[in-house]
């Protein structure tokens, strides 16, 4: 969302309705996501140019390892990065927002600070100091529900962690309470992973008005695989693990998953694992989020082999072959197939 309308609270993945009740007077503009992936794809391009280390996490971020790049460009990380972003917004025409730090953690945090266009350096030294003042919302893992439950026990900034031993954080917070100590030290040890330390890939949504009725579960869940089948395409991978998400109205979640025998980026097969999943959880529950999502990722190459025993899905198929066809020509609304 544009950064006016996060004046009036709007944020990333916000349901519209939440969204549009924040800011009556937004304009609500239909994403174009292929033209934002393939804008992506031509900052890595750039980001490629001046260090192989590239972990892309989503269409537009990504962690870049500047170790030993100073000799490479004959200059510090700092002034490559300035240099980059001043290449970016010259050949592609849009700005970004730069976090410069000694671990992915801070440097998540340094970029998304300033913005738009802002660049931030959080060195060794000033790390603890830095973080004290800052909201524990900053800190990874750290949520709506997690932040009332740390601000019960009188923690609302990350400084406060450290009153608490690790050991006592521990014991409140089970595995999260390690991390939140690590995080207020300013501690991160996973490297940069080249190529993408994607695991999975989903989509969800949130409903105005909790749903019970099963049509129209399936209704939203078919959009989904939809979205879920375009993106995975986009980016020539596949994935044979299919997972549903459901958030109940009283707000518990359920996680279903399925294994196919091979890998796939089509909607119809998603959307049939999925829909099998949700057949057997939508027992008049009422659900207020449903969403869908793909792992154990491969190559595009190695998805959806020729079916000979059942041909209507080798119909299926090319359905869907044809529709991507039509779409890639004349826009995402071209054609759509119903449920």
């Amino acid at each position: 969302c544009c950064y006016i309308a996060r004046r009036f609270g709007v944020h990333s993945a916000m349901p519209m309705f939440q969204a549009l009740k924040a800011c009556p007077d937004a304009i609500v503009i239909r994403p174009d996501m292929a033209k934002y992936r393939r804008i992506g794809r031509d900052i890595r391009e750039l980001m490629t140019r001046i260090t192989p280390q590239v972990e892309p996490i989503s269409v537009d971020e990504a962690f870049l390892d500047m170790s030993g790049t100073e000799r490479l460009h004959g200059g510090s990380a700092a002034r490559t990065l300035v240099e980059f972003a001043r290449g970016v917004e010259q050949q592609i025409g849009i700005t970004v927002s730069i976090g410069l730090s000694y671990n992915k953690y801070l440097a998540k945090i340094g970029s998304g600070l300033n913005k738009p266009k802002g660049f931030t350096i959080i060195g060794r030294a000033e790390a603890v100091g830095f973080l004290a003042d800052k909201p524990v919302a900053l800190l990874w893992g750290v949520g709506p529900v997690m932040q009332k439950r740390l601000a019960s026990d009188g923690i609302r900034l990350i400084g406060q962690l450290h009153e608490f031993s690790e050991e006592d954080l521990a014991h409140r917070y089970g595995s999260l309470g390690h991390r939140l100590a690590r995080f207020a030290r300013g501690e991160d040890s996973r490297r940069v992973e080249k190529g993408g330390g994607r695991k999975s890939l989903s989509a969800e949504t949130t409903f105005a008005e909790n749903i019970s009725d099963l049509a129209d579960l399936n209704h939203r869940l078919w959009k989904l695989s939809e979205k879920v089948s375009a993106a995975l395409k986009a980016e020539a991978i596949g994935g044979r693990t299919i997972t549903l998400k459901l958030k109940t109205a009283n707000f518990k979640l359920r996680n279903r998953s399925v294994t196919l025998p091979d890998s796939t980026v089509l909607a119809d097969r998603i959307y049939r694992a999925a829909a099998a999943l949700l057949a057997r959880e939508a027992d008049g529950a009422s659900f207020r989020l449903i969403g869908v999502g793909v792992s154990g990722l491969t190559s595009a190459d190695m998805a959806d082999p020729p079916d000979l025993v059942d041909m209507a899905s080798e119909q299926r198929k090319d359905v869907e072959r044809v529709m991507d066809q039509l779409r890639d020509k004349f826009g995402r609304d071209a054609i759509a197939k119903g449920r």
